[in-house]
């Protein structure tokens, strides 16, 4: 999201009796991606340091009051999340096919790519011994994978994880994913195999 800066955001905002807790929040509920607080500050034309404050605040007592919703600092910026104890009932709400699912195989492919990307489709492919071509197109359909250039000996694309794959696992960076890559082949295992030439 495209900010001015507060010296160029103009004089003329007026700010509603609620102040920038009110502003924050209006601005948060009406956002679909995390918002840093230099974006915030921007906006509201107030120090950073002040919007740092609000939004510390603000996830206190929404956690505090056990609403049904909280506010996390998620991919380099804040959002508003429904509340983990109501999954369930979210997920009621939406299983009328308003939001399909990932299937087995495109679950393990994200697996796969977020713990040794960038990484090509044949070494997904050799990882998990299926090919994956299709897979990774409906990944990449969905915004959770990104081309991330080109292997230097094989030319193959590589691929990578998206910050909306960090946003919808609630992530702030890839390094905050469970240990799991002690159980995947080491990278020299899979220089050793040969990438079938795809692409």
């Amino acid at each position: 999201m495209s900010v001015p800066p507060p010296e160029r955001a103009g004089t003329d905002l007026q700010m509603p009796p609620s102040g920038v807790r009110g502003a924050i929040e209006a601005v948060l509920m009406v956002t679909d991606e995390p918002l840093s607080v230099q974006a915030l500050a921007g906006v509201l034309q107030v120090a950073t340091e002040e919007v740092e404050l609000v939004l510390g605040e603000l996830a206190g007592e929404y956690d505090e009051a056990g609403r049904g919703f909280e506010l996390r600092e998620v991919a380099g910026g804040w959002r508003i999340f429904s509340r983990s104890e109501y999954a369930e009932v979210v997920e009621r709400f939406l299983v009328d096919g308003q939001q399909a699912r990932l299937t087995q195989a495109a679950l393990e492919t994200l697996a796969v790519v977020a713990y040794r990307q960038p990484v090509s489709r044949a070494r997904v492919s050799a990882v998990r011994g299926v090919n994956v071509d299709g897979v990774v197109r409906t990944l990449l359909t969905r915004g959770l994978l990104e081309e991330r250039g080109h292997d230097d000996d094989s030319g193959a694309i590589l691929y990578g994880t998206t910050t909306y794959f960090l946003e919808r696992l609630g992530l702030t960076s890839v390094d905050d994913l469970p240990a799991l890559a002690p159980y995947l082949p080491e990278v020299d295992a899979l220089d050793e195999m040969d990438d079938g030439g795809w692409p």
